[in-house]
């Protein structure tokens, strides 16, 4: 299996980057070489996409004043988020501790989101015509950039709050009328350490043919 080298020097198989690539709401504000974004955003574009339109856009944002303009947003739409860990039970594969711990990481990054040292903000061209499909040619992008931020030993996090607001902040990234910025990916190097992502077993929400009907397929064994 392909293997990849991360920043520490640890070689990473593509199912250890994919289980690995927990979201990073902790990052250091150390800047990130310009060439490792430079390898994130290739490998963005090697995304599968409607078509091979391309009709996606990326936006690689430094400059903090952007930054806390889009915070100030980003801030006021977590009051709606903040409800949901408070009045929701823990999601599947996390314990009621887990899931505390993950809405304290949520209200650090809202706090901090400006301070990441980059932001890749991934936008579309919808035409004039959006609809229910039109993140599937961009969010194949974003999961490449998670990844290989992971591959990279970098910490990012897919963000899509600041859509409650969408007008305000397409306006600050100057977006023409017909894109808007569908997702932002902060990044950095991360303050927490690595670990498995936390799951529900498949069990519970794959199934065979029809709905509702178990899935055949055997977990390995060894």
């Amino acid at each position: 299996m392909a293997t990849v080298r991360a920043v520490d020097g640890d070689e990473l198989g593509a199912f250890e980057v994919m289980h690995t690539a927990r979201a990073m709401r902790w990052l250091k504000p150390d800047p990130v070489p310009p060439e490792l974004i430079r390898q994130i955003l290739e490998a963005a574009v090697a995304a599968p996409n409607g078509g091979n339109r391309q009709a996606w856009g990326f936006i690689v944002v430094t400059d903090p004043a952007i930054k806390a303009a889009v915070q100030q947003y980003y801030a006021k739409a977590f009051e709606a988020a903040s409800q949901m860990y408070t009045s929701s039970p823990p999601p599947p594969g996390m314990t009621g501790a887990q899931y505390a711990r993950q809405h304290k990481g949520v209200e650090h990054l809202t706090e901090h989101f400006h301070e990441a040292p980059v932001w890749i903000v991934a936008c579309i061209d919808h035409g004039g015509r959006p609809n229910a499909s039109t993140g599937a040619s961009v969010y194949p992008a974003v999961q490449n950039i998670l990844l290989a931020a992971r591959a990279l030993g970098l910490g990012a996090t897919l963000t899509t709050r600041h859509t409650m607001y969408a007008a305000e902040v397409d306006a600050i990234f100057a977006l023409p009328e017909l894109v808007t910025a569908l997702a932002i990916v902060p990044i950095g190097y991360p303050d927490r350490g690595f670990s498995r992502v936390r799951r529900g077993p498949i069990d519970d929400v794959v199934y065979q043919d029809r709905w509702g009907q178990p899935y055949g397929g055997r977990a390995p064994t060894g």
